[in-house]
């Protein structure tokens, strides 16, 4: 095929089997026959139910699951999955909760399981009186929207309250109203839309205006998970380590620039565990950055403090919408089988346990930048990845990897270079 003649409007794609676009794929970008075997390959996932999870499958792209060894969270002993491409993240985990352990691990909590739907009213001219003309009918509300979904209801979900809020805009005032919903041991966000889309009809009727959007807010405030531990000073490599990580602890409270690599830290850790257990990596993700500019500008989602007897105490609280049930952490048989590694019974549970993570990556990058720096240990970690990408087999990629970290230069013509050495004996 010739680059002129080249289109992705591709007729009845959707329609082919994963085999025939994969093959279309091959024809329009010219990938050789290694790289076609490769995408062939898979994953650890059935392909057919990797083509009925999204549309427009070809392929399937696997990412290492490692396990997060020290962990105890509210006393028990837990191994952590966590499924992420970035060499150091799963060992600062291990290490952090290593130095914890002694004094108690982590010590959890939740505020529920509540997330919120929200309605946009708009072409009201008296948003005020439509505010309350909706709350008059909470009841109404209440069972428009547990008759969306009785086996939550019978469950213990369902419709908990409403609120409504009149929001100034760039095209005139709105009235949002929100359906706060336990959605138990789900993420929730197809029950909480359904029953958005549901109301609105009648929101129109109460008010005379109409409605556009009607949807979940990733901002679950109401669903939020936290964790705090103690690190003795002893345990950390005494008070200057200690110290300096309170100094790191509070330039990210102060300063955005450093709040968002700070934060990113945070979410390496949470997002691992996410991933590994099928739930929604970009849901929690946003959730954390807007609760982290909640007050107005962004900032720490954990906070470092000394005790008084000098110890290091750290706390993290963030929202956590994840769920057991539904989506692909119900069908994906790899989150499955990391669901029963953590041995959790609940979303709850799980939402403690990642928050125990965050905190525990927090800790291990702030006492890195704050000690030898973040590139000691992360670089040595690194180190394999890139003899491995210079050709280095087996034996190979250790002492590579080795001579790489020794020379403090880890960098793709460093490593060929050292490779080639290797090789000559």
């Amino acid at each position: 095929m010739s680059l002129s003649n080249l289109t992705s409007r591709i007729s009845g794609f959707h329609r082919m089997t994963m085999e025939e676009r994969l093959a279309a794929v091959a024809a329009f970008a010219g990938l050789d026959d290694a790289a076609v075997a490769q995408l062939g390959r898979g994953g650890n996932i059935d392909a057919h139910l990797a083509d009925h999870m999204i549309e427009n499958t070809v392929s399937t792209i696997a990412i290492p699951v490692g396990v997060a060894t020290n962990m105890k969270v509210d006393g028990r002993d837990v191994l952590v999955p966590m499924a992420t491409e970035e060499s150091s993240v799963v060992a600062a985990v291990c290490n952090s909760a290593r130095q914890c352990y002694d004094s108690g691990g982590f010590v959890t909590s939740v505020s529920g399981n509540l997330m919120i739907a929200q309605v946009q009213l708009v072409g009201v001219p008296d948003p005020g009186h439509a505010r309350i003309r909706i709350l008059e009918h909470r009841e109404e509300i209440a069972a428009i929207c547990d008759g969306c979904d009785p086996m939550l209801v019978k469950l213990g979900g369902g419709f908990r309250d409403v609120e409504v809020r009149v929001v100034p805009s760039q095209g005139g005032p709105m009235v949002v109203t929100h359906l706060i919903i336990d959605t138990r041991d789900a993420m929730g966000a197809n029950t909480v839309n359904t029953m958005a889309e549901t109301l609105a009809p009648s929101i129109e009727q109460w008010t005379g205006g109409k409605v556009f959007l009607r949807i979940l807010s990733n901002l679950a405030d109401r669903r939020l998970a936290r964790a705090r531990a103690v690190w003795p000073v002893e345990a950390i490599g005494g008070a200057a380590v200690r110290d300096g990580m309170i100094a790191a602890y509070h330039f990210a409270e102060a300063d955005p620039y450093r709040a968002a690599t700070h934060n990113k830290g945070i979410m390496n850790g949470v997002s691992a565990v996410v991933l590994a257990t099928g739930n929604d990596t970009r849901a929690v993700e946003a959730g954390a950055h807007a609760y982290a500019a909640r007050h107005g500008r962004y900032t720490s989602l954990t906070t470092w403090e000394v005790t008084a007897d000098g110890s290091l105490a750290g706390m993290l609280e963030m929202p956590m919408p994840v769920g057991l049930v539904g989506g692909a952490t119900k069908i994906h048989p790899t989150a499955q089988a990391c669901l029963k590694i953590l041995g959790v019974k609940t979303a709850a549970d799980l939402a403690r346990i990642m928050a125990a993570v965050g905190l525990a990556q927090n800790f291990g990058a702030i006492k890195a930048l704050a000690t030898v720096g973040i590139q000691q240990g992360h670089m040595a970690l690194h180190a394999h990845n890139v003899a491995i990408a210079a050709g280095a087999t087996g034996a190979e990629v250790e002492k590579l990897a080795a001579l790489l970290v020794a020379r403090r230069q880890v960098r793709p013509d460093v490593a060929a270079e050292e490779l080639a050495k290797l090789r000559a004996g």
